[in-house]
């Protein structure tokens, strides 16, 4: 059998383009709906912005029962943290340094002496004596800047060091970059909720 000499039949020419204002969408076969392709990624950006707020939240949400005052001991030292009602009226002016209690480029919450998970944009502290928790606004004395943070952990312990904060409130007051300063703390409250005692509202009052 020999093939036809001539113009093609109809069923072999190429179905005409369609014209762009009365054209839709075809489905892909790989992805589906070509008009839903963006829908992947701007999901996996909200679900990873979720992720993140849970964790933000759930590092910043902290309640303690009670009060951490026992004696401990480090490095062959033994520390004697003060009672609540000296704490309320303390008052210190020393060096301060910086931590960073968190992990893995910051990206693995740390554990405090309260078995608290922290990060390193949480404001909180680390004394050796306070007890814990407790609430102390610390002031630069090299550039005024102030912070309030929460004492939840021991340390620093380092000869001729007072206090140590985490990397965020160090920015805050203006020495994260030369790693030590001179500071005053201030100790504002004591304990969380039902355990709460302030220095301006006394113990029952």
């Amino acid at each position: 059998m020999t093939n036809a000499i001539g113009p093609p039949s109809w069923a072999d020419l190429p179905p005409p383009p369609l014209e762009w204002g009365n054209s839709k969408p075809r489905p892909c076969d790989a992805c589906g709906d070509a008009r839903s392709w963006w829908r992947l990624p701007i999901r996996s950006v909200l679900r990873m912005a979720l992720a993140l707020g849970v964790l933000v939240f759930a590092s910043c949400g902290h309640s303690y029962r009670g009060y951490m005052t026992r004696a401990y001991s480090v490095r062959g030292h033994t520390y004697h943290p003060m009672s609540v009602g000296q704490a309320l009226t303390y008052k210190e002016t020393g060096t301060c340094s910086w931590y960073n209690e968190s992990s893995f480029f910051g990206l693995k919450r740390g554990t405090t002496s309260l078995g608290e998970k922290v990060m390193p944009w949480d404001l909180i502290g680390a004394h050796k004596t306070l007890p814990l928790p407790c609430v102390a606004k610390v002031t630069n004395l090299k550039t005024g800047q102030s912070v309030i943070v929460r004492i939840n952990d021991r340390g620093p312990f380092i000869a001729g060091r007072c206090l140590d904060l985490s990397p965020r409130a160090a920015k805050i007051i203006g020495f994260y970059d030369k790693g030590l300063t001179t500071v005053r703390l201030e100790v504002l409250s004591v304990g969380d909720g039902s355990y709460k005692r302030s220095k301006h509202r006394g113990w029952f009052f």
